[in-house]
């Protein structure tokens, strides 16, 4: 089985098109993209920020800056996702 778009958008329906399986694999290929762009982010602000001589490995207290500042950075994550999808639900049920 091939992974991505390519030939998997048909499934079995002999050639035809079904959208609600296009719909579906476009929903996983964005929830992707967005996961590799947060860790992409967070990978980078936290290195930034606690890593100040890049060497072959970390200190203690650059494992612990990287382990805090990727919990505060998820952390953030978290609570504004959950507000974003709270005003979404909330502006879909006055719609």
């Amino acid at each position: 089985m091939e992974s991505g778009f390519g030939s998997d958008f048909g499934g079995s329906s002999g050639g035809k098109l079904d959208p609600g399986v296009i719909m579906e694999q476009v929903k996983v290929q964005i929830a992707v993209a967005n996961a590799q762009e947060l860790l992409q982010r967070m990978t980078d602000k936290c290195f930034r920020k606690c890593i100040g001589k890049p060497g072959g490995s970390l200190d203690n207290s650059e494992q612990k800056c990287i382990a805090m500042c990727m919990d505060r950075y998820m952390d953030a994550w978290n609570t504004v996702s959950r507000a974003y999808n709270s005003r979404l639900q909330r502006e879909r049920a006055n719609m």
